[in-house]
């Protein structure tokens, strides 16, 4: 009975351990988005999404990124860039994990089918090598939102779900 607790204390924060660590790489990612003009304001998100029109959309992304993306651009860089850093607060302080992972899992998504097109003649295997920098994170997100990823390690730990459904 007592390996069993201990195992669960050791996932429990192992899953945070992992938390924190994507927090951190999301809190960079936005950091200098937010902190910054060059993303923003400086056109850099509309040079990312004209890179990604020319080079590796899938097809059905394309007429979303030039038709709706590309006119938005300021207000999706800023959408973009105060999402990765709140995405990043809220994982490494555990607050909102499940609301910050889904939108995590929903950025990776669209960030995948924006840029990890590998060709339409590619084997399957290219698929998922080509979607490894955003796949890899999507999986991490879904782990949050399914697991119990803000109990441990948190700045305001919540019962769990067993001792809450008691209350």
């Amino acid at each position: 009975m007592k390996a069993v607790a201990l195992s669960k204390d050791r996932n429990e924060n192992v899953l945070a351990a992992l938390r924190f660590g994507v927090g951190i790489f999301f809190l960079v990612f936005g950091e200098y988005k937010v902190f910054g003009t060059q993303f923003t304001l400086g056109g850099g998100f509309q040079s990312w999404i004209s890179r990604f029109i020319a080079h590796g959309s899938y097809p059905f992304m394309v007429s979303v990124l030039r038709n709706f993306v590309l006119p938005h651009g300021t207000a999706i860089a800023f959408l973009v860039a105060y999402g990765e850093f709140a995405i990043g607060l809220a994982l490494i302080f555990g607050v909102l994990t499940r609301t910050a992972s889904v939108g995590g899992l929903l950025l990776m998504l669209a960030m995948l089918f924006s840029s990890d097109f590998p060709g339409a003649d590619a084997a399957f295997w290219n698929y998922l090598g080509a979607s490894l920098s955003h796949s890899v994170f999507a999986m991490c997100f879904l782990a949050f939102i399914f697991g119990d990823a803000d109990r441990a390690l948190a700045i305001w730990p919540r019962p769990s779900r067993k001792a809450a459904r008691n209350i």
